[in-house]
């Protein structure tokens, strides 16, 4: 590949003002306010209801995890940190304003309108975070332009199959572990699998950290694990839901939390502890209690979950990620698979046991707000004396336990099916020669797509810092 299909002069200015160009038409087309941002409603209700105050903190939480969270989570390559977090900065940003768009066509529109608010943005933010997800499996081995176009076709596949799973299906979710983890999981990875560089399975030169990029990437992690709650119960019902969500998912973190240092330890030849597995492993908690998060598992079930996601993602970094990519042509840089594609089928699997459990005795008359679609029918006299207890009660589809465990099942499968294939389409779209791939020589290096400071050279560690030094000694010492 020659330097030239490398330079980004042209064609990453040319996609982004074309994308910009087309969001800005379709946002004077088709957006406007919804019934909480228009003014010309606004004497209706009270200031306080306005659905800002309920929402603004979850949106503020979940905009730390991912421009913050992600960007330093995904800065641990040594030569690799702009690439990291500037291309999770420009990736996110274009992903936030997407989604609103497409998720809005399927979502908020009604008399051909998008109806903006808060909640819209927080569902934006969660698509995004499906993209970012998916970019961990090619992080490095990819440039800007083919990162913006796996975003485009991504949130297209991911809105389609949101739309299938959430007005079709019916399913509880309220962690994301199908919509968000599994999606993205198995979409990165049939991205990366067309992607496959046959000489990266020995490593790569570059493919190393440094104390400095170990230390901002746990700072990331630190990000996420802090604000993961408001990433799990924003979406939930208000009230008890939204708390149990919230306990669950610290709950489950912090299960997952030491239990990585001790199978850390006791999988190491020498006894230490790897800074990858605390910086990934430690996170396995909040996805392994997504599915159920809102459900009265007990503290008890969201600690085991906690554990086992632990074990899953722990023993899939150490064994399944070489396998996959010295038997199946996968390289999952991150291990998106261990993290997001382990732990949520264990969530999914954990959810659909709460689902099959839950009954009255345990849930009271509110069973039929937390499981909406097994509240009876319209018509139906149950209904009726629910409604006695519960007024805003809304009539449900009267499922069975079995019956939603089932459409759990079909909304696992479902979307493993459309992501894996999704994800192969879009991935033999950025095959397209001009997109300034880079080659297997290049990859992992922050010096082909950036302007890198002088002392970039001094990240390789103490024998990169003297040279560098010597050598600029020597300029000084050159006579005019």
């Amino acid at each position: 590949m020659n330097k030239n299909s490398k330079n980004l002069r042209v064609r990453l200015p040319a996609l982004i003002f074309i994308l910009e160009l087309i969001i800005v038409i379709l946002y004077f087309c088709f957006v406007t306010y919804d019934d909480q941002t228009n003014a010309l409603l606004q004497n209706k209700t009270l200031p306080l209801e306005n659905s800002l105050y309920q929402n603004y903190t979850f949106f503020a939480d979940i905009q730390m995890m991912i421009f913050i969270g992600f960007g330093c989570l995904l800065a641990f390559f040594r030569r690799y940190g702009f690439g990291g977090m500037a291309f999770n900065f420009l990736v996110a940003t274009f992903t936030i304003q997407w989604a609103i768009l497409v998720q809005g066509f399927f979502q908020f529109c009604y008399d051909w309108k998008i109806h903006l608010g808060v909640l819209n943005l927080i569902n934006a933010e969660f698509a995004c975070a499906v993209v970012l997800i998916s970019f961990g499996a090619v992080l490095g081995k990819t440039s800007p332009v083919q990162l913006l176009i796996m975003a485009l076709l991504e949130i297209l596949v991911f809105s389609v199959t949101e739309w299938i799973v959430v007005h079709y299906l019916k399913i509880n979710d309220a962690g994301g572990s199908i919509l968000i983890h599994i999606f993205a999981c198995y979409f990165g990875l049939g991205v990366t699998f067309v992607l496959y560089r046959p000489s990266l399975n020995e490593g790569h030169s570059k493919e190393t950290t440094s104390y400095q990029s170990d230390l901002l990437s746990l700072m990331g992690t630190l990000f996420l694990w802090v604000f993961w709650p408001s990433f799990n119960s924003a979406l939930t019902l208000k009230g008890d839901d939204q708390h149990r969500a919230v306990l669950h998912t610290f709950i489950g973190l912090s299960a997952s939390t030491i239990t990585a240092f001790a199978l850390s330890s006791m999988l190491s030849k020498n006894g230490k502890i790897s800074m990858a597995d605390v910086q990934n492993v430690t996170l396995a908690g909040g996805v392994t209690v997504g599915a159920s998060v809102d459900m009265m598992i007990s503290p008890a079930a969201a600690y085991v979950l906690g554990v086992l996601g632990c074990i899953a993602c722990m023993l899939g970094y150490k064994y399944l990620s070489p396998f996959l990519a010295r038997r199946l042509r996968i390289q999952d840089q991150c291990g998106i698979h261990n993290l997001h594609g382990l732990t949520g089928l264990i969530s999914t699997f954990a959810g659909i046991c709460a689902i099959l459990v839950a009954s009255e005795e345990i849930y009271g008359p509110s069973l039929y707000q937390t499981f909406a679609y097994r509240a009876p029918p319209e018509g139906d006299p149950h209904l009726a004396e629910l409604q006695k207890l519960i007024p805003d009660l809304q009539a449900g589809l009267g499922r069975s336990a079995k019956e939603q465990a089932l459409f759990q099942l079909a909304a696992l499968a479902g979307t493993i099916a459309l992501s894996a294939v999704g994800g192969l389409l879009t991935g033999l779209v950025l095959k397209i020669p001009f997109l300034a791939a880079p080659s297997d020589e290049q990859c992992f290096d922050d010096e082909l797509f950036f302007a890198v400071p002088p002392d970039y050279n001094c990240v390789n560690g103490p024998q990169d810092v003297w040279s560098y030094v010597l050598k600029d000694t020597s300029k000084t010492a050159e006579p005019e």
